[in-house]
């Protein structure tokens, strides 16, 4: 209950044990989040995708600063990849963030993928649940750069943007990525550069071809993150599509989310149910090692432990 006050009162320490809690798996986390769901809601989720080198920390960071001179609080999650040695991760928040990292309204915390795939690491949505309850106005979510694997993004996020940069190919790789169709707003960073113009007729040509069952139709957005050019009409582009999002509840993607949210809770629980009752100690690699050896197969392993956990009757 200390800790949940904390929380409340948005205070560092306390929001940082929390994330640290759900990332870790403690077996206090279950609790604290039944406590902290009645209390989110009310922050704008925004989650910040793209290729490497696309400039999503620069842009991220001049973000939350417009945010912070509008006097709006903000969070931040930054996914990293994990290192390989420890599981942490590699990129240090507060070295990309530095303008930031001790200002009182803003909360900057780098977590590790630890091999999840999307961009997005598994106890990311609880983190930013604990942001929504600390009461922080905005949320933004930054997402490893690895393209394909991207689009999770939006299962946790309320506005979608996709980051791109003139002359990387990028146009190829939003097709590949099916990156088309989770953008809300399309950002063309580094605009400073060549190419900037035949990047954004081809962004048109795409978007032009994509019909959205919500009948948004996403805006692109020149930006120089550097120099902070553009920020103010990204900022602009967010407030309009939570304006249209309220407006057609029927494409608000929250219930989708929710979805998604039950199904992963779900997916996980049942796995942790699986090994604990279906595989004696040490006894996965034993079974891996006999699938290697074409002694068994891992259909039938799979079905043993299954009927073993108590999952389903045998």
């Amino acid at each position: 209950m200390q800790l949940l006050e904390g929380i409340l009162q948005r205070q560092t320490r306390a929001i940082a044990r929390a994330i640290s809690l759900v990332e870790n798996g403690d077996s206090s986390a279950d609790a604290l989040m039944h406590q902290i769901f009645p209390r989110t809601g009310k922050a704008l989720i925004i989650g910040v995708t793209g290729s490497p080198g696309a400039g999503k920390s620069t842009l991220v960071d001049k973000l939350a600063v417009h945010y912070r001179q509008k006097n709006e609080t903000v969070g931040i999650i930054a996914v990293d990849p994990s290192s390989p040695f420890s599981g942490g991760a590699i990129l240090g928040d507060r070295i990309r963030m530095q303008t930031l990292g001790t200002d009182p309204g803003c909360f900057i915390r780098s977590m590790a993928t630890r091999g999840n795939l999307g961009g997005l690491a598994r106890a990311t949505a609880d983190a930013v649940a604990i942001l929504d309850a600390a009461g922080f106005d905005k949320v933004i979510v930054e997402t490893v750069g690895v393209g394909q694997d991207e689009v999770d993004i939006v299962k946790t996020a309320d506005v979608s943007l996709v980051v791109l940069v003139p002359g990387m190919g990028d146009d190829i790789q939003t097709i590949k990525a099916g990156i088309m169709e989770i953008g809300d707003i399309f950002v063309i960073n580094k605009a400073d550069h060549d190419g900037v113009l035949r990047t954004e007729r081809e962004l048109e040509s795409l978007l032009s071809i994509v019909q959205r069952p919500d009948g948004w139709n996403p805006p692109i957005v020149k930006t120089v993150a550097t120099q902070s050019r553009g920020i103010e009409e990204l900022s602009d582009s967010i407030a309009s599509y939570k304006v249209f999002a309220n407006e057609h509840p029927a494409g608000n993607r929250r219930n989708a989310i929710a979805q998604q949210r039950i199904i992963e809770l779900l997916r996980e629980k049942l796995l942790t149910i699986a090994l604990k009752r279906g595989i004696e100690n040490g006894g996965l690699e034993a079974l891996a090692s006999q699938v290697v050896t074409k002694e068994r197969d891992p259909y039938t392993i799979v079905e043993e432990i299954i009927k073993k956990s108590g999952i389903i009757s045998s």
